[in-house]
């Protein structure tokens, strides 16, 4: 997909001038020296991307140098009182643990923060929320679902399934033709997760309120607790068992997701329950492949249909910055709708503002019904903290393992770790 045209560095210059006129830049010395902002990104293929932005904001004022810190100890950085001024994040679980203890400063009174969609910025209060503060501006939205090649549900005369009972149908046809209907990459566990274990179980179930109900049960969670991982997700992971095991590739535990990405640009499947991620790597050696994507069914509901979503990046300023007016106001030029349209357009990501430009990428237009709905879930598997080896877990049942007692196993780890904190 061909790059949109950046800007030229003058109109830049020009949008600074009206940007940094309405900051009051506290941070400059009387010496003259500009403010020193730490902007800390996660995303390793977009640092060549805020590299050029970071360049041309340098050079467009002199109030405020902002210098790139891509690798720095975030949990370390804020509990020795020395985080980062801004970050540009993918916002989890993990990141949210600064948001509920207020380390995160009230962005709420910036005109940045009035642009976010609602239904976007209620992403991040389903992880955290600190009273009385929006600490946390949603940038870019990744959406996921079923990539599927068109060429060959084209040629085998079949339509993108909208129920679960056509889900099988379309696989027991082309199993009939000789066609694998699902690459599986299940060496690598994260493939587990973020796909089948996040697609079955955000196709049924309501993903935002069981989190609600098994984090206000903490250590309770069990047996005999009315919600549990047990009691309320086994139906969908069993699904997800009998799909791995009746529509996926025999070699599928022995792939990873560098193999899947090449046996898919090659036609070996029809179908690939991967990111938008994984659309670049295809591209890489067929780049003329004909791809969409669509939500996988769970349910015999149309109405039921919904993508999963995760917050790709989000910008915030720490409490303990010293330089907050200076990360404010590169967070104002980072927040540009054009800026910002270019980055979603280059990485095949959704727009967060009202006025976000739509997009137009056919490899993804399938899910834009949906997401423009908000008929979305975040990835359940993204909801687990680190400390739980939930992808492991996951691998294994893809593997055979039993359901019930890997997801009773899942718990005892939640209310041991509930226990703890």
């Amino acid at each position: 997909m061909p790059r949109h045209t950046r800007r030229a560095p003058r109109t830049l210059a020009a949008s600074l001038g009206f940007i940094l006129t309405g900051s009051a830049l506290a941070g400059c010395g009387g010496d003259g020296a500009p403010e020193t902002v730490r902007f800390h990104l996660s995303k390793p293929e977009a640092i060549p991307y805020f590299n050029e932005l970071i360049t041309e904001y340098n050079a467009s004022q002199d109030d405020v140098e902002v210098v790139l810190d891509s690798s720095s100890n975030l949990q370390a950085g804020f509990l020795r009182g020395n985080p980062p001024d801004l970050g540009l994040l993918n916002y989890n679980m993990e990141m949210a643990r600064f948001m509920e203890r207020g380390a995160l400063s009230d962005l709420s009174d910036m005109p940045e923060a009035d642009r976010i969609l609602p239904a976007v910025q209620e992403l991040v209060d389903q992880y955290a929320t600190y009273p009385g503060r929006t600490s946390v501006l949603p940038y870019s939205v990744m959406a996921a679902s079923v990539i599927y090649n068109k060429e060959i549900f084209e040629a085998q005369g079949l339509e993108v399934p909208q129920t679960y009972d056509e889900l099988i149908d379309v696989c027991e046809k082309l199993t009939e033709a000789g066609i694998t209907p699902f690459y599986g990459t299940f060496q690598d566990p994260w493939t587990v997760a973020q796909g089948w274990f996040d697609y079955t179980v955000g196709g049924e179930v309501d993903v935002a309120s069981f989190y609600d109900e098994i984090r206000a049960l903490g250590t309770e969670v069990g047996p005999e607790s009315p919600v549990s991982f047990e009691e309320t997700l086994a139906e969908p992971v069993g699904t997800m068992q009998e799909l791995i095991a009746n529509y996926t590739n025999p070699d599928a535990p022995s792939k990873t997701y560098g193999d899947g990405n090449l046996a898919f640009a090659r036609g070996e499947a029809a179908m690939y329950l991967q990111g938008p991620w994984a659309l670049g790597e295809i591209a890489k050696t067929s780049p003329d492949l004909d791809l969409g994507t669509f939500p996988l069914p769970m349910t015999d509901n149309p109405d039921d249909l919904q993508v999963r979503v995760n917050i790709d990046l989000a910008a915030w300023i720490p409490e303990a910055s010293e330089s907050k007016d200076g990360a404010r106001a590169f967070l104002s030029f980072l927040f540009q709708q054009d800026v910002m349209d270019e980055y979603n357009a280059a990485q095949l990501g959704y727009g967060t503002t009202v006025d976000a430009a739509p997009v137009t990428d056919p490899r993804i237009l399938g899910m834009k019904e949906y997401y423009d709905s908000a008929d979305f879930y975040q990835g359940p598997s993204q909801a687990i903290p680190n400390t739980i080896p939930a992808a492991n877990y996951m691998q294994g049942i893809a593997l055979g393992g039993n359901v019930e007692g890997t997801l009773a196993t899942l718990d005892g780890d939640w209310a041991r770790l509930a226990l703890r904190q």
